[in-house]
């Protein structure tokens, strides 16, 4: 049984790592903390926990095995860091930091401590992105030439635990970088796992075209993003992310192969289609997937208490998730400097 610690209790504390943490039965929520303390003993009383008024106090607990971080993207390194060095192991949420340097000081840190380093990138566990990684390494439709893959929804400031327009997500000293790192981030990293090829080069535009703050002004930080992503295996494609999706959620990955395409979690399809170029279509029901309205299990939990309790390295580590926040630092600049960019491997 692992003792476990929450650090920051908004919504995806209350939707995914609470939740989950209780079904499993390897786990035990010992303590939160919370910038809001009502808030943090109010989930303390509902668990059956205590209420620790800062990170270093819940830290410095000797029964908190390992650390759920899910506080504003601004301070993960700061408290994920923290934890690593107070012996604790660690999930954090994604964005995995704020710069490269916060991101590799976070994996250097976890190994100079033995300590373990998990980072939430859920989509690599979504069963249609199981299934198809082992359709593409299977050739079900030949050499990948092209893609395009997008992650939209109508924004975060109706689902935030503080909602509206004062949102932390809109707040650019908290949250740093805007949907590039909230959803971005997610089909960066799922391309690069779907492929088995790593970005080499990024061409990007980042906008700000809806979302205002509490002053009615636009927003200091990104509502839409576009990249096109070459991969080192010769693939070029798209990845497309978005606040200003009004309507249904768009999750979607679609592959264009040598032998035929595949479909993955397409708007009002089977969770994946290939239609090969002999005609043929198959369809695969696979679990379909989660949307902000409706929250399905992740199985990041479970896989972070599986590495803990069996002593193996995180499904997917900070070390492996490098590579990604790379391509969204450089997309970045991209979109700053209006020029290709190259990555550094």
């Amino acid at each position: 049984m692992k003792g476990i610690g929450i650090i920051g209790c908004g919504k995806i504390s209350q939707i995914r790592h609470i939740p989950e943490y209780l079904d499993n039965p390897s786990a035990k929520i010992v303590g939160v903390c919370d910038f809001n303390m009502e808030r943090a003993r109010q989930i303390a009383e509902q668990l059956g926990a205590k209420a620790y008024s800062s990170a270093e106090e819940l830290l410095a607990d000797p029964q908190i095995d390992a650390v759920s971080v899910c506080v504003a993207n601004n301070a993960h390194c700061e408290v994920t860091v923290k934890a690593l060095r107070a012996g604790k192991d660690v999930l954090c949420e994604k964005p995995m930091a704020t710069n490269i340097e916060e991101c590799e000081l976070m994996v250097r840190t976890a190994a100079e401590c033995g300590r373990k380093l998990m980072i939430g990138q859920n989509q690599r566990l979504a069963d249609a992105h199981v299934k198809a990684k082992e359709l593409l390494e299977q050739g079900a439709i030949g050499k990948v030439l092209t893609f395009r893959t997008a992650f939209g929804h109508s924004g975060p400031e109706s689902w935030s635990v503080d909602p509206g327009r004062g949102t932390w997500f809109f707040d650019r000293k908290k949250a740093v970088m805007g949907v590039m790192a909230d959803l971005g981030i997610h089909k960066t990293d799922l391309i690069q796992h779907l492929l088995g090829q790593k970005i080499v080069a990024t061409t990007a535009r980042l906008v700000t075209l809806d979302k205002k703050g509490p002053d009615g002004e636009l927003i200091g930080v990104d509502d839409n993003a576009i990249c096109i992503y070459e991969m080192d295996g010769g693939a070029i494609g798209t990845m497309t992310a978005s606040w200003t999706y009004y309507g249904a959620e768009d999750n979607s990955t679609v592959l264009y192969g040598t032998l035929g395409n595949m479909t993955v979690y397409d708007i009002d399809r089977a969770p994946i289609v290939i239609r090969r170029n002999d005609g043929s279509v198959t369809e695969y029901e696979v679990g379909q997937i989660q949307t902000n309205a409706n929250q399905t299990k992740s199985g990041i939990i479970d896989s972070f208490i599986d590495c803990l309790e069996n002593d193996t390295e995180p499904s997917i580590s900070g070390a492996d998730v490098l590579a990604a926040m790379k391509a969204v630092f450089a997309s970045i600049k991209s979109s700053e400097e209006g020029v290709r960019v190259t990555i550094d491997r």
